[in-house]
């Protein structure tokens, strides 16, 4: 009942017209800045963070967090028309996204991301506005081993992602692991494998990798093809943009598994919508009757990772404002946002200030509502963009994927890297390597390093301490049962064809 009346009084504090005005400029702005490749929403926040200084904490956090989920949502924008991700957790929503724009389906595609996001992202308010405490003790309980077996089911995905050849599959994650130890070892300062290159002790930056091997590529394939390549075309009217109702019936599923996937990575401080869009995607594909489709543009091989995306900002919340615990980046611009309003997050802030609390709370129902009407009337102003000859739209998505590698660091060794990945995509594809594994192991193995080494530092180096604690135990046997699931399919089919061709007595 604290949690209705606490929710009533947000309503009061959200709908006022100032911070209703600030919510929906908040959306607007990060749905905007959120579609430029290389921003995201940690870059987005950062930037916008000073406009909101003089503002009223309430008004000012009200204004963020909407920028935050705006952010999320614009980033699918080019990863479904032009197979851009703008960050690490839109990489999933590539491969059948941009698969169901080429096959005409653009504006349903757009639609698909943005029901499913106001779908998860209202499941995820939901449940941080009733379940926040016990959530919050349970998130407590992760420590680094348990964050490294996370990270290793995770990773055991990519045999879910894997097509027929698991082992191509397994190299393509081995390299993108390969590529995060590039840089500076933070716990010995030592160079690793930047060949004397000092423009590569700060690692690989991920805009040059992701741009490169799946835009930059796509580019490369598309312009050697002989055959004539003509425009993606798109059909003509409101009811031909949105989505059908046998492809909505099709994401149901895939609603519920993103929104709760979403929200319950997006919990673990560390974790991240990057491990949350895969983790769901995964599992969809698990699930389903045809997972050989998966790829080719399957609306719920969409629907499932954008609302991972989204529900992970409402988990991502929980520990921020209940424990005063960070999870990412943008929550940590978001904690040092409320410090400098003189607002402390932890367990005091919903009782001592109420006001910030819940009107931030009942603010992200009214921004998942502002982010779906502002985002369905502009699917055709979008799809717009394919109508653009081949001809003007390559050299555009070039100039626009080589200033985003320079704007993130200003060095013109990431444009180099830009172009040395784009070649290396392009390879990787016509050898039929899968890209999104090298895109997995890059993303999640820093942090996979990290949460060994811590690991073994807290056991003395005592390795058992990876299975000794309960919830890593069981996070290791679900990675094991997921990496030997092509096997037990195999043998099935094996067992079943060999009794179908046995002769009946």
């Amino acid at each position: 009942m604290d949690a209705i009346y606490g929710l009533m009084h947000g309503f009061g504090v959200a709908l006022m017209p100032a911070n209703l005005m600030w919510c929906f400029v908040g959306c607007f702005l990060g749905t905007i800045i959120g579609i430029i490749p290389g921003l995201g929403p940690s870059a987005t926040i950062a930037i916008l963070l000073p406009m909101t200084f003089n503002m009223d904490p309430t008004g000012g956090i009200i204004m963020l967090a909407g920028i935050y989920y705006g952010a999320k949502y614009g980033g699918s924008t080019t990863s479904i028309l032009l197979k851009m991700p703008g960050e690490a957790s839109s990489v999933i929503s590539c491969l059948d996204g941009y698969e169901m724009a080429r096959k005409g389906r653009p504006g349903p595609a757009l639609g698909i991301a943005a029901i499913s996001s106001f779908i998860a992202g209202t499941v995820g308010v939901v449940l941080l506005s009733f379940l926040a405490p016990p959530i919050a003790a349970f998130a407590l309980s992760f420590s680094s081993p348990e964050y490294f077996a996370l990270m290793v089911m995770g990773l055991s995905l990519v045999v879910l992602l894997a097509g027929d050849d698991v082992l191509k599959t397994l190299l393509a994650l081995l390299v993108g692991l390969w590529l995060a130890s590039i840089g500076t070892d933070l716990f010995t300062a030592q160079a690793r494998f930047t060949f004397g290159q000092s423009a590569l002790l700060g690692g690989i930056e991920f805009m040059s990798l992701a741009i490169g091997v799946f835009a930059i590529a796509e580019i490369l394939l598309s312009v050697e093809a002989r055959e004539k390549v003509e425009m993606l075309k798109i059909p003509k009217g409101l009811r031909n943009l949105l989505p059908s109702r046998e492809e909505l019936k099709a994401c149901r599923f895939a609603f519920f598994n993103g929104s709760v996937t979403g929200f319950i990575i997006g919990v673990l401080p560390g974790a991240g919508s990057t491990i949350a869009s895969f983790v769901s995607y995964g599992i969809e594909k698990a699930v389903s009757r045809h997972p050989e489709r998966f790829g080719t543009g399957v609306p719920e091989g969409l629907a499932a990772p954008e609302g991972a995306n989204n529900a992970d900002t409402g988990g991502a919340l929980l520990p921020l404002l209940t424990l005063g615990i960070p999870g990412g980046s943008s929550t940590a611009i978001l904690m040092s946002a409320l410090i400098l309003w003189g607002v402390k997050p932890g367990p005091l802030l919903m009782t001592q200030q109420p006001d910030i609390f819940w009107g931030l709370v009942a603010s992200m129902y009214v921004g998942n509502i502002a982010l779906l009407i502002m985002n369905l009337p502009l699917i055709g102003v979008f799809t717009h963009i394919l109508r653009i000859p081949l001809y003007v739209l390559y050299p555009i998505i070039l100039g626009v994927a080589i200033v985003g590698a320079y704007s993130v660091s200003g060095n013109m060794v990431d444009v180099g890297i830009l172009v040395g990945f784009g070649l290396m995509g392009y390879g990787m594809q016509k050898l039929g390597f899968p890209t999104s594994p090298l895109i997995l192991g890059f993303v999640l193995g820093d942090a996979m390093e990290r949460a060994l080494r811590q690991s073994l530092s807290m056991s003395n180096g005592d390795p058992t301490i990876l299975v000794a604690r309960p919830i890593s135990a069981v996070l290791f046997v679900m990675a094991a049962v997921i990496l030997l699931s092509p096997l037990l399919r195999r043998a099935f089919a094996k067992r079943n064809l060999a009794a179908a061709s046995a002769p009946h007595s």
